[in-house]
């Protein structure tokens, strides 16, 4: 009793402390906030259990051995919460760890406490009595093991394969050299659903080779979205071990009495696959590895575990296999008859966008039908029915990943937002910050921007990915993370988010086909749509014939331009409520914008991307914008447009806080009018080549705090004034080969943490005022410039120089230009 006492005091004891950690931390920083409600939300759960009538006594009624580790888990997860607001924001990989050690935290609460909901169904035996009837059953598990040659059966257990195999080949054999050779013990094949896991898998446990490694110790186990570890061993023990009535009381003893079956197979070689693992099952893969030698996990799953280490992402099918699939499906027995036209065959292998379920559910669908089904089927979908519409199998299966979203609203919101940008185009990382910053209240350092990111990659909705190697380092910036998205799962967000008529949609795509006006347009030009978001795209003939809309609510507002002229509609007038301006052009030539000065009528806009458009003196009305905080210019042709440039009358953008410039080949100078935002905080000007110089007067920007100007290849020098920039944290110059040597005044940036300049080859020593730099913690450059650190270091106590690695190439492409 004393005993049981102690172990209640000392879980009540880390719970509380761990709900505190959580409070403190979530208090402190905006940084893995949603994972900290998450956690808190839990705990919040957990503690009617710890003061309830007998509730902990219930759910503490296990090995002691159990108790202790739990223990050792909370106590490592509060440590791991005290370390949130440390994190730094450049090191991308560290959080994404961080994050999914969080997860896994809360992932190992619901787990511990779950058993109270059904704790008089089984207690830990205890007894002698009840030990000695387990020892019973270990002995009759035992001896049916003793009376098979191997032990377990054989690996016929593994599902038979489809009747049709196709474009897999490359891909087993990979997988198979890894399963082979690779020393990590787990071996994740990833994939959206639909893609052909479980099939390549199959054919991995049918093949030769491992057939001839493993022999018949190949356990093959199917996971469901809800279970737990006791019914996965249960599923073992029938499907290999014939005994199908034996219960485990609690998951600890069904692990135990697993591995010392495992055991049993001496030095053989193991392989345990788990098929169809979800997220919320990770923690299962980690109770199921066993330190026995040879002894292998393969996992398939629509998400990423990256815990695990090694993972195997299975592409789709590219067009040739994807058309030999389609046409068996279809056209099973004599080939494609001649009734059917090859055009059509290839119209219908594209819509299907290389997916083997959906050509093989599409093809199953055509199997046996003429001519005008294949023809009016492609023209419902090329009139905008959706492929999901006539396949209702495909559309379950995909929409159980975004299913699995429901605890995480805003990240499946987050998804359905993806689908108001093009269909095959890189999607800006800062773009998309952009808008949920606005829309779902993150916040504007957009590190919920990438933690939703991370928590859509990691279940293969979309694909992340850096523009630069190096760029996982850059704090908080977002400009070199890109997305991209398949389109089916494209097609799904449109479908997921149509289902509601469309004046009461949360997200209103409008895509033109040159001046054809949408029909569901004309019909609503007299009743406001309800939309916060505000998509409209148009094509290469589009003359900016526009109609009039209604969308009094629309708070974004993305223009996917691709004609070299393009004139801003009127009704932008009436957006009363916009605070997200996108535009961006998608053409070969950047666009030339029109009525432009209609922006100057959005007062309460906030957030303004403008890329790759050709820009006039008209911009001037962007000036006229007093709340505006973010302003953007991606790939713009300037020309004369900041020729006109002056501040007359009161101070221009009087609350910008963060002025973004990268990609604008034709800049050559800034405005020393740019020294007038008293506000700014974040002022980044990157990859523009031709810029020469900055403003003198730039350490008038009393209040900035981060400076990137990577890859200025001709900028020469830094403005001695820099040293006036007291609150700056934050220095890139990295690639900025024409700087010689840094002004004696960067020694009184007594503010500045992080300092980025590889590539810097022209900078032969640094100033003796470095050593003033005493809050300094991170220098990242080449090994070259390292060792000019490295005569500062003992001066420096808190620095540490971070070498990354020389790409001579990229540095040429950058010296020859664009």
């Amino acid at each position: 009793m004393i005993a049981k006492n102690a172990n209640e005091a000392a879980v009540t004891q880390v719970i509380t402390d761990l709900l505190k950690a959580v409070l403190s931390e979530n208090n402190k920083t905006a940084k893995f906030r949603t994972l900290l409600r998450r956690l808190e939300k839990t705990l919040r759960s957990i503690e009617p259990i710890l003061y309830g009538n007998g509730r902990l006594t219930r759910v503490l009624d296990r090995p002691v051995n159990e108790v202790k580790m739990f223990l050792v888990c909370v106590e490592d997860g509060r440590s791991l919460v005290m370390k949130c607001s440390s994190i730094k924001c450049w090191n991308v990989y560290k959080k994404f760890v961080h994050v999914c050690r969080l997860i896994r935290l809360d992932n190992e609460l619901w787990r511990f406490f779950e058993s109270e909901s059904v704790a008089n169904v089984s207690r830990v035996i205890c007894l002698d009595n009840e030990i000695r009837a387990l020892g019973d059953k270990m002995d009759q598990v035992l001896s049916v093991v003793a009376k098979r040659a191997d032990g377990f059966s054989s690996s016929c257990s593994v599902p038979g394969l489809p009747d049709v195999v196709v474009g897999l080949d490359i891909h087993i054999q990979e997988v198979k050299r890894r399963l082979m050779k690779d020393e990590s013990q787990v071996l994740t094949v990833s994939a959206p659903g639909g893609c052909g896991k479980t099939t390549l898998i199959k054919l991995l446990c049918h093949d030769h080779d491992v057939k001839g490694t493993f022999g018949q110790n190949i356990f093959y186990v199917t996971v469901s979205r809800t279970t737990s570890l006791k019914t996965i061993i249960q599923k073992l023990y029938a499907q290999h071990l014939n005994v199908s009535h034996y219960e485990f009381q609690t998951d600890e003893e069904a692990k135990n009495q697993l591995e010392n079956v495992l055991r049993q197979r001496g030095s053989q070689r193991i392989l345990l696959v788990l098929d169809d693992v979800w997220s919320e099952s990770e923690s299962l893969i980690q109770d199921l590895k066993f330190p026995i030698p040879g002894y292998k996990i393969l996992v398939t799953s629509r998400f990423l575990f990256p815990r695990f280490g090694s993972t195997y992402e299975l592409s789709l099918l590219n067009d040739a296999d994807a058309r030999t699939l389609l046409c068996y499906s279809a056209f099973p027995y004599d080939g494609i008859p001649k009734n059917i036209p090859n055009d059509l065959v290839t119209k219908m292998v594209k819509c299907c966008k290389g997916f083997p379920l959906a050509l093989t559910v599409v093809g199953a669908s055509l199997c046996g039908q003429g001519v005008v089904k294949w023809k009016t089927t492609l023209k419902k979908w090329s009139d905008g029915q959706s492929i999901f519409d006539t396949n209702k199998s495909l559309y379950l299966s995909l929409r159980a990943s975004v299913d699995a979203l429901e605890d995480l609203p805003i990240a499946r919101d987050c998804f359905l937002d993806l689908c108001s940008f093009p269909e095959d185009e890189k999607i800006a990382a800062s773009a998309l910050m952009d808008m949920w910053v606005e829309l779902y209240n993150l916040d504007k350092e957009g590190m919920h921007t990438i933690e939703f990111l991370l928590e859509l990659s990691s279940r293969n909705l979309l694909s992340l990915v850096l523009a630069r190697k190096d760029a996982s380092e850059l704090e908080g910036y977002c400009n070199e993370h890109f997305v991209t998205q398949h389109d089916l799962l494209r097609e799904l967000a449109i479908h997921l988010g149509s289902q509601e008529p469309i004046a009461h949609r949360k997200r209103v795509l409008i895509e033109f086909s040159g001046n054809n006006v949408p029909a569901w347009c004309i019909k609503q030009t007299q009743e406001p749509i309800a939309a916060r978001l505000l998509s409209i795209t148009t094509d290469e003939v589009f003359s900016s014939t526009w109609f009039d809309l209604k969308a009094p609510k629309v708070e974004v507002l993305i223009l996917n331009v691709k004609s070299q002229i393009y004139a801003l509609p009127q009704f932008i007038l009436n957006l009363k409520h916009l605070k997200v301006l996108n535009i961006t052009s998608q053409g070969i030539y950047p666009s030339e914008l029109h009525e432009f000065p209609l922006v100057g009528s959005l007062f309460n806009l906030k957030r303004m991307r403008l890329e790759h458009v050709s820009l006039s003196p008209s911009i001037q009305s962007i000036f006229e914008l007093k709340n505006l905080q973010k302003l953007s210019f991606i790939m713009c042709e300037f020309g004369n447009a900041l020729d006109k440039f002056t501040l007359d009358g009161p101070p221009i953008l009087p609350k910008l806080i963060d002025l973004e410039i990268d990609r604008c080949y034709d800049l050559k100078e800034i405005p020393s009018e740019i020294c007038g935002l008293d506000h700014l905080e974040k002022l980044s000007i990157t990859n523009c080549h031709e810029l020469e110089t900055l403003p003198k007067g730039l350490g008038s920007l009393s209040n900035l705090e981060t400076l990137r100007l990577h890859s200025c290849t001709k900028l020469a020098k830094l403005p001695s004034s820099i040293g006036n920039l007291h609150n700056l944290t934050f220095l890139d110059i990295s690639d900025c080969l024409s700087i010689s040597s840094l002004p004696d005044q960067i020694g009184e940036l007594n503010g500045l943490r992080v300092l980025k300049m590889s590539g810097c080859r022209g900078v032969e020593e640094l100033p003796d005022s470095v050593t003033n730099l005493s809050l300094l913690e991170d220098v990242i450059c080449d090994e070259e410039t390292s060792y000019l650190w490295s005569y500062f270091e003992s001066y420096l106590c808190d620095l540490k120089i971070n070498i990354v690695e020389d790409d001579r190439f990229a540095t040429f492409m950058k010296i020859v230009g664009p």
